[in-house]
């Protein structure tokens, strides 16, 4: 299928590894040209350059803290015009809801919900003007099934969801469409890290504590950086114009619910 995207221009946020990565070689091999952006310099040019090498697209790397002020600044000035926004955080730690203060809520909000809204109020009004745009919000399961050791992470992307909600069905009339997809557990980082805290607490090996999580999964696995980017391609496609302000569950089935 030819989602009609080839030579259209994305940034995708935090794209070095992970799920970010996934979307961004994704998005490549449909022929759209990439902002890259990740903390870790290293990391992020040794995946542009991979990409690079595989689907001949052209790639900008900005390695910069998306959610500080000058890192935005600096990945929008390097992006210019775009047509496709992914943006992507890592979550916060997990915890217990009496571990956290202040700060940490505030931290969590700033990478969570007020990074991504920043970087929409920023990129709309081209793509309004130019009367196409995409974009896709990496979330997570928990906005639709609280997940309770990750209530900083529940609560600063519940956010998000509810700004995009009304956003989405305030740009869609200029063509400009926004929706998010909301990961289960993939083999990423972040689940190496879950696992390793689910082991550390239940006195289990690490392989243990996976396979104990894949069993609560009905596809009985984890997810793929490269389905979840397949998912991502098709929301910044052409046939996605009449998807609007969706919340697109990844997770294997594991949120039992009807709607």
């Amino acid at each position: 299928m030819d989602l009609g995207i080839a030579g259209k221009r994305a940034l995708v946020c935090a794209s070095s590894k992970g799920l970010g990565r996934g979307c961004a070689e994704m998005l490549a091999a449909n022929g759209v040209n990439l902002v890259m952006n990740a903390r870790g310099a290293e990391a992020l040019e040794r995946a542009a350059t991979e990409i690079r090498a595989a689907h001949g697209v052209e790639v900008t790397t900005v390695a910069a803290d998306i959610t500080t002020d000058a890192g935005r600044a600096a990945v929008l000035e390097a992006a210019g015009a775009l047509d496709i926004l992914v943006t992507n955080a890592g979550g916060p730690p997990p915890g217990l809801w009496s571990d956290w203060e202040r700060e940490d809520f505030i931290k969590a909000l700033d990478a969570n919900m007020l990074t991504p809204i920043a970087l929409m109020k920023a990129v709309l009004p081209g793509m309004m003007e130019r009367g196409w745009g995409r974009v896709v919000n990496i979330t997570s399961q928990s906005v639709k099934s609280p997940i309770p050791v990750l209530g900083l992470s529940n609560s600063a992307r519940a956010g998000l969801t509810g700004y995009v909600a009304g956003t989405s069905r305030q740009v869609a009339g200029s063509g400009v469409v926004i929706n998010n997809l909301l990961p289960g557990i993939h083999a990423t980082d972040r689940a190496i890290s879950l696992d390793t805290g689910a082991a550390e607490a239940q006195g289990i090996s690490l392989e243990e504590a996976k396979t104990r999580r894949e069993a609560t999964i009905p596809a009985g696995r984890y997810g793929t950086a490269e389905e979840f980017g397949a998912a991502c391609a098709f929301l910044c496609s052409q046939y996605a114009g009449f998807i609007v302000g969706q919340n697109l569950l990844l997770d294997g089935g594991a949120v039992n619910s009807t709607l």
